[in-house]
């Protein structure tokens, strides 16, 4: 389903009656100058909505800054948003629908990464431009195409080495989602590992509609590791979680992921099947700093919705943040205008979680991250964080200054 701005404020929040979007632009001296255009393709319903609803409100909180403040270039931006359904056709269909009918300036989009991959080849064919604003397994090498979350350089190589230090767990049990995302994390995982001189017991991949895990978890005790690695995404996998808790336990067994809490399970899950879960993140509301605290309740008083906000929610507001100070630097909303901007290496902004700065080479951001550990309060301590972590991996195969027409993802070697 697609909607226009108006049709978005309706029925994509459904928590407050919005202040007229003409209005807002006619206050800000816009709303006579030719608009630019985003669109914004993401699972307002459907089994991974779980990660979309707080990014989706937070790309029309944005967006809704930038008018009040004068838009961009002196022109006001307009959202049109489309509802992915969790079904890559949609992804497929809304992307040409966004760049050929639509003509929009850019599209920021995706959650999964076959949601990037279906979308990525249209986006290339009609000369777009597209922001991933997702964390995802890294890699793709493509100037049409921006990645604002973490890649494994990032995430995994800061929360492995803590995990296998701190608790001593160098047996490892890997458990992944079912598609491109959790084979490639996983192979990260094991390189990772093995090269921290742990060693990786098994990996195992589930369809995103699994919910019964009991004879994973049932190997998963006979093999005895010192700690699972999940990379398990979307609704039907918060089971997981369950039923770890419930046969082993992780005051007897560690347990760390890629990705929970990003779809803010920890707001399903009891106080005691969430305390205690390891991951690493670029932003989560407990960081205290006062650009968090300023953000979270920005948007929750934006949506009437006071609970948690999380990483991707978080997503949303940066993407939009980096495409908009990208287009501010090239003075023209084109995606080759903005293309050639982001390649300078100068485009940062200073977001929630901090600075985010784009490498020209990859097009893949440079960020902070934090080691956390979930609480009883459906919320995350904050153990350990490293300073500007950029995407290493990807800077090792990727380099579209030499190679302006590289589209591969490249993938790692184990």
């Amino acid at each position: 389903m697609h909607f226009n701005r108006r049709q978005f404020f309706r029925t994509a929040t459904g928590a407050l009656a919005f202040a007229s979007a003409t209005g807002m632009l006619k206050r800000a001296g816009i709303a006579a100058e030719e608009p630019i255009r985003v669109g914004n393709i993401l699972d307002k319903t459907g089994g991974l909505n779980i990660y979309s609803l707080k990014q989706i409100a937070a790309v029309a909180m944005t967006i809704d800054e930038i008018n009040a403040a004068g838009g961009l270039l002196g022109r006001p931006v307009e959202l049109l948003f489309y509802d992915s359904q969790s079904d890559n056709q949609f992804n497929s269909q809304y992307a040409t629908q966004a760049l050929v009918k639509d003509k929009v300036n850019v599209i920021h989009a995706g959650i999964t990464s076959s949601s990037r991959e279906v979308m990525r080849p249209l986006v290339d064919k009609f000369k777009g431009l597209l922001f991933y604003n997702s964390l995802y397994e890294g890699g793709v090498c493509d100037r049409r195409h921006v990645s604002t979350g973490m890649v494994p350089a990032q995430q995994l190589e800061a929360l492995i080495p803590y995990v296998m230090g701190e608790h001593g767990a160098k047996r490892g049990y890997i458990l992944a989602a079912d598609y491109n995302y959790g084979h490639i994390t996983s192979k990260w995982m094991q390189k990772i590992i093995r090269d921290n001189g742990g060693e990786d017991l098994a990996v195992e991949f589930f369809p995103l509609d699994v919910t019964n895990f009991e004879p994973a978890i049932a190997r998963i005790q006979a093999a005895k590791p010192d700690v699972v690695w999940s990379a398990l995404v979307g609704g039907a996998h918060i089971a997981f979680y369950r039923q770890f808790e419930a046969a082993i336990g992780k005051k007897n067994m560690v347990l760390a992921s890629t990705t929970y809490g990003v779809g803010l399970e920890q707001l399903q899950l009891s106080p005691d099947e969430g305390d205690g879960i390891l991951l690493a993140t670029s932003f989560v509301d407990d960081l205290q700093t006062d650009a968090a605290k300023s953000f979270v309740s920005k948007l929750q008083a934006y949506t009437g919705d006071n609970t948690y906000v999380g990483e991707y929610g978080e997503y949303g507001a940066r993407g939009i943040g980096i495409w908009a100070e990208a287009v501010r630097q090239a003075g023209d909303p084109s995606p080759d205008a903005v293309i050639a901007a982001l390649a300078k290496g100068g485009v940062k902004v200073e977001g929630a979680g901090g600075l985010y700065s784009v490498d020209g080479k990859t097009q893949h951001t440079t960020m902070d991250i934090h080691i956390v550990r979930g609480n009883k309060n459906a919320g995350f301590d904050i153990l350990k964080s490293f300073s500007q972590q950029p995407p290493k991996d990807t800077q090792l195969v990727c380099d579209l200054e030499a190679n302006p027409n590289d589209t591969t993802q490249y993938e790692v070697k184990i």
